[in-house]
């Protein structure tokens, strides 16, 4: 199916120069003068090769479809995650690449979508929030609230968020699987 250039997401399947690429990143530039195009991160579903790419907005590219499935994730090393069919029971590994940076939000029993094109894993799809620990919070400084302030946090799973200065160590929080960003406190 033929989509405009602008309306590519990340996570789409796309068809370029006779291979399917998975879109990882995009960017709309606008420039000062002329007219504005799209920069696509995208890597190749067979080789994992990396490239990116440029198309003006009203330029076409090939969207292939791809079959969703229900998987659950299992667990995970260095290298490869390993996830659950939901409706085979079959288990399949995924390289950590496929997934990407959310990579770090999966937990064991994890529901997840995984997008398959003619059979191969491509893209897996996490829920938009999940319920992540505080383990480390730096101490709030007495004068600093003329606006509004936010300090770093570190999450149980390592990666750093800025957090609103009532959240403390210990604290369970929501955060936002795309950005790595704070939502809210976590309701016990």
């Amino acid at each position: 199916m033929k989509i405009q250039a602008n309306t590519i997401r990340p996570g789409n399947i796309i068809e370029h120069n006779g291979k399917q690429w998975g879109v990882l990143k995009i960017q709309l530039i606008q420039p000062g003068k002329g007219g504005a195009f799209i920069q696509v991160e995208m890597r190749d579903i067979r080789t994992g090769t990396k490239t990116n790419e440029r198309w003006r907005t009203q330029d076409t590219v090939e969207k292939l479809t791809a079959e969703e499935r229900e998987c659950t994730y299992l667990f995970g090393d260095a290298d490869s995650l390993t996830f659950m069919d939901g409706e085979t029971f079959e288990q399949f590994t995924i390289t950590r690449d496929v997934v990407g940076e959310p990579a770090a939000f999966l937990q064991e029993g994890m529901a997840v979508t995984v997008d398959l094109v003619e059979g191969s894993p491509v893209s897996v799809n996490l829920p938009a929030t999940v319920v992540m620990e505080i383990v480390e919070a730096d101490p709030v400084v007495k004068g600093q609230t003329a606006a509004s302030s936010y300090k770093p946090g570190k999450l149980e799973n390592g990666l750093r968020v800025m957090i609103p200065p009532f959240v403390e160590t210990g604290t369970r929080i929501v955060v936002n699987t795309s950005d790595c960003t704070y939502v809210e406190r976590a309701k016990d």
